[in-house]
């Protein structure tokens, strides 16, 4: 019998140009009104925004989290995943480098009505002031409601005070989760999951009457969907005369937790649910060939420049019915002759694409297990190790190596400034000690409860730039629930910048 880490083969795997575009930019932006270009939505008045080549690639995950939501502002793009116990936000000023930018903790809570399970914040600029809302509970799960947060100036990261809860008069006291906010001929209305004739987690839309008020009742939307439980995390895109409402369908812990699209004429009310058509079928849904299932609850946004649509969702490298292991990953997608948004097919985890147009670059370049490198740097190993490519799909380049031997190494070499390493989780798996340059080991643990594939098993310190080596030991130990000790070694993902 194989040990459980062995890959089974039946298993499916500049600097001026950019500184004058920016204030071209923020001047376009500046004299825009508030309510007419929602972050993330697509107008035709942006697609007039120069082209400027994006500089080099990306490969995903750029967040461990899931839930996530985007926005573009000023030079930086701000990334929220949900967190469980507070809010916390990403900045970086390139894609590539969500990755290992720090955290900052926008929100924490002493109130014990809600202060946990924070679930999907998602942030608005309304005037001059950011609006962050998300959901929590005490710690019982149908009594989670939706509530929002003001920014004390023009900041995505804050700081922010508490505003107000978000409740319809006709669900004052319902479950609600995943709002979005909806922006159309100047009004806004929140748009949620929650209870309804439908669904527990159905579609409701209710007006507001400005960014932290709901001023009447919820309407319920009756969506279609792959499974009969969930319909949940709405989220908007504007362009060809209509506004298209993207949701995700069944339990998020499925493989087939997917993406289903509404869409009705911008001049018409949201507040009538005949107005909405649907549209057949998931938009965006599970690829079993590129070890990519359940990518849902999504957002989007637009590159840099304006002239390219992205999405942002999570999704699973493994089939089993779980909540865990969702990692937040991006895409570009684009536009059919019709008129309607073609998302195309989830790409693979590690997939190398191009960095969103207008992308200053990270730098960043990869290092795969048999010493192939995009940059400079390799691999070598000293003592037992397997290696093969039966993992496929679960495995960047579809190869990796494992080892059980206690005292076998790998050694990266690299030149950047952080190095992370990604490989298989393992029901098999053990304890390897990591060190950066010859320094103190850190005991880091391999194992999981269920296989998945491209995990992020340990990021490096911040480096000063320059040549450096990471050492993976095996140490022949694991934890009591595991199997065995093995250590996997798939790709290393090197940072420049």
């Amino acid at each position: 019998m194989l040990p459980s880490h062995l890959p089974s083969p039946t298993r499916p795997p500049r600097a001026r140009t950019a500184l004058l575009v920016a204030a071209l930019l923020g001047l376009v932006v500046a004299l825009l009104p508030a309510l007419t270009a929602p972050a993330g939505a697509a107008s035709p008045a942006d697609r007039a925004a120069p082209r400027v080549a994006a500089a080099g690639t990306f490969r995903n995950p750029l967040n461990t989290g899931p839930d996530p939501f985007t926005t573009h502002w000023k030079g930086n793009y701000y990334l929220t995943t949900t967190q469980g116990n507070a809010i916390r936000m990403w900045r970086s000023p390139s894609l590539g480098t969500l990755m290992t930018a720090a955290p900052v903790t926008v929100w924490t809570d002493t109130d014990p009505s809600r202060n946990r399970n924070i679930w999907a914040p998602e942030f608005y600029r309304f005037g001059d002031r950011w609006y962050l809302y998300y959901t929590a509970d005490d710690g019982v799960d149908d009594h989670h409601r939706l509530y929002v947060l003001e920014s004390e100036g023009d900041d995505p990261a804050g700081p922010y005070h508490f505003k107000a809860k978000l409740a319809p008069p006709n669900h004052a006291n319902d479950f609600a989760i995943d709002a979005g906010i909806l922006q159309l001929g100047g009004r806004l209305y929140l748009a949620y999951s929650g209870i309804n004739q439908y669904q527990h987690n159905g579609l409701n839309i209710a007006p507001m009457s400005n960014p932290y008020t709901v001023s009447g009742n919820a309407v319920a939307l009756n969506g279609a969907g792959g499974c009969p439980e969930v319909r949940e995390g709405p989220e908007f895109l504007y362009r060809n005369g209509r506004v298209w409402m993207t949701y995700s369908a069944c339990d998020t812990g499925k493989p087939d937790y997917q993406v289903w699209m509404m869409s009705m004429p911008l001049d018409a009310d949201p507040l009538v649910p005949g107005n909405w058509r649907q549209h057949q079928g998931a938009v965006f849904s599970r690829a079993d060939d590129r070890g990519v299932f359940g990518p849902g609850h999504h957002a989007f946004f637009r590159s840099p420049d304006g002239t390219e649509d992205w999405i942002v969702y999570h999704a699973k490298s493994t089939s089993v019915n779980t909540y865990s292991n969702r990692t937040t990953r991006a895409q570009k997608f684009t536009w059919r002759a019709d008129g309607s948004p073609d998302f195309g097919r989830p790409l693979a985890m590690g997939a190398t694409q191009n960095l969103p147009s207008g992308d200053p670059g990270s730098g960043n370049y990869w290092i795969n297990d048999d010493g192939r490198s995009g940059g400079p740097g390799g691999v070598a190993y000293t003592g037992a190790w397997n290696s093969g490519s039966g993992c496929a799909t679960q495995c960047f380049w579809s190869d990796d190596h494992w080892s059980d031997r206690a005292g076998a190494t790998a050694v990266f070499t690299f030149t950047g400034t952080r190095i992370v390493l990604l490989s298989v989780k393992d029901t098999g798996n053990g304890y390897a000690a990591i060190s950066v340059d010859g320094g103190p080991e850190q005991r880091v643990d391999f194992h999981n409860a269920i296989r998945v594939g491209e995990a992020v098993q340990y990021t490096s310190p911040r480096l000063p730039h320059g040549s450096h080596t990471l050492r993976v030991r095996v140490t022949g130990e694991h934890n009591s629930q595991s199997g065995a000790s093995f250590v996997s070694v798939d790709r290393a993902e090197v940072y420049v910048n």
